[in-house]
C-alpha cells in the first residue's frame, strides 16, 4: 500500500521522454516566478496578502463561467481577476474597509465558481485543474495568454516602481510629499488581479498565496533591503514552480502539492536563518 502511494507521489519511469515534452511548462513556470516574486513583494509590503486570495476567488468563478459557455479559460479569468481587483481598489481604500469587502467577495464568488462548475458536463479533470492546476500540458494558445500578461504586469510595475516603492515602505510620507497615492494602489490591484489571473493556471485558485505570497515572505525573512528581497522572492518563488513541475512529470497527482510544498520548505528555512540571526543578536557577547 505505502509503496503504491509512493509510486503515485514520485515516478521517474520514462521521465526523460517525459521532460521533452514539457518545455513549454517550463517556461511558463520561470516567467510566472518572475512575476509572482517580483509583484509579491508589493503585496507584502502593502500588506495585500489576504487580497490575493478574495481576487483568486472570483478569477475562478471567471474561469468556471468561461468553462461553462465554451470561451477561452484564460480570458475568463483574467476578467474575474480584474473585477475583484476594481472593487477592492474602488471600495477598499483603508485596511479595515479593503477587508470587509474581501470577506464579502470571497464566498461570494467561491460560490459562483461551485455553481458554474456545477453546471459543467465536460471532463471532470478540467473543473479539478481550476482549483489545483494543471500546468503539465501548456499549450501556444496557453502561453500566448501567460507570457502577454505576465509582459503587461512587468511593464505596468516599472512605469510605476519607484513612486509605488515609495508608497508601499511609506504612504503618508508619500502622500505628503505629493505622490499619486490613491491612483498607485488602484493601477497595482489591477496588475495584482493579471498576476493572479496568471499565477491560477500553475496552482489553482485555492494556494494561489503559494505562488505571489510565500517567497516574498520568505525573502523578508533574511534580508530588509527591498532590492535583495525582490531578487530572493524571484529566485524562491521560480525555483518552487519549475521545481514542482520536475517533480510532478512522473506522477498522478497535481502540480500544487510539489509548488506550495517547495514554497513552504524554503519559507521554514528562512524562518530558521532570521531567527537564529535575531538570537544572535539578542545574546551577549563572551566575557560581557
Amino acid at each position: 500500500m505505502t509503496s503504491d502511494i509512493w509510486q503515485q507521489i514520485f515516478n521517474y519511469d520514462n521521465y526523460g521522454e517525459l521532460l521533452s515534452l514539457v518545455q513549454n511548462s517550463l517556461i511558463a513556470g520561470a516567467v510566472l516566478g518572475l512575476v509572482g516574486g517580483v509583484i509579491g513583494t508589493f503585496v507584502m509590503m502593502r500588506d495585500l496578502a489576504f487580497a490575493v486570495h478574495g481576487i483568486a476567488e472570483l478569477s475562478f468563478a471567471g474561469a468556471s463561467a468561461a468553462l461553462l459557455i465554451g470561451v477561452n479559460v484564460a480570458a475568463g479569468s483574467l476578467a474575474g481577476s480584474v473585477l475583484a481587483a476594481v472593487i477592492i481598489g474602488a471600495l477598499g481604500v483603508r485596511a479595515r474597509d479593503r477587508n470587509s469587502v474581501i470577506g464579502v467577495l470571497m464566498p461570494f464568488g467561491l460560490g459562483l465558481g461551485v455553481l458554474f462548475l456545477a453546471l459543467y458536463k465536460g471532463r471532470a479533470a478540467n473543473k479539478f485543474g481550476l482549483l489545483t492546476g494543471q500546468i503539465v500540458a501548456v499549450d501556444t494558445v496557453q502561453m500566448s495568454w501567460l507570457v502577454g500578461t505576465s509582459a503587461v504586469v512587468l511593464l505596468g510595475l516599472a512605469a510605476v516602481w519607484r513612486p509605488l516603492m515609495f508608497a508601499s515602505l511609506d504612504p503618508e510620507v508619500a502622500a505628503a510629499r505629493g505622490v499619486p497615492v490613491r491612483a498607485l494602489s488602484s493601477v497595482f490591484m489591477v496588475l495584482l488581479g493579471l498576476s493572479v489571473a496568471v499565477a491560477i493556471q500553475v496552482v489553482g485558485a485555492l494556494l494561489v498565496l503559494a505562488l505571489l505570497v510565500t517567497p516574498a515572505a520568505a525573502a523578508m525573512r533574511v534580508t530588509a533591503s527591498p532590492a535583495r528581497v525582490i531578487l530572493l522572492s524571484v529566485l524562491f518563488a521560480v525555483t518552487s514552480v519549475v521545481g514542482g513541475i520536475m517533480l510532478a512529470l512522473g506522477s498522478s497527482i497535481p502540480i500544487s502539492p510539489y509548488v506550495t510544498t517547495i514554497s513552504f520548505t524554503l519559507y521554514l528555512g528562512c524562518r530558521g536563518i532570521g531567527g537564529s540571526r535575531a538570537t544572535r543578536r539578542v545574546l551577549p557577547a563572551p566575557g560581557s
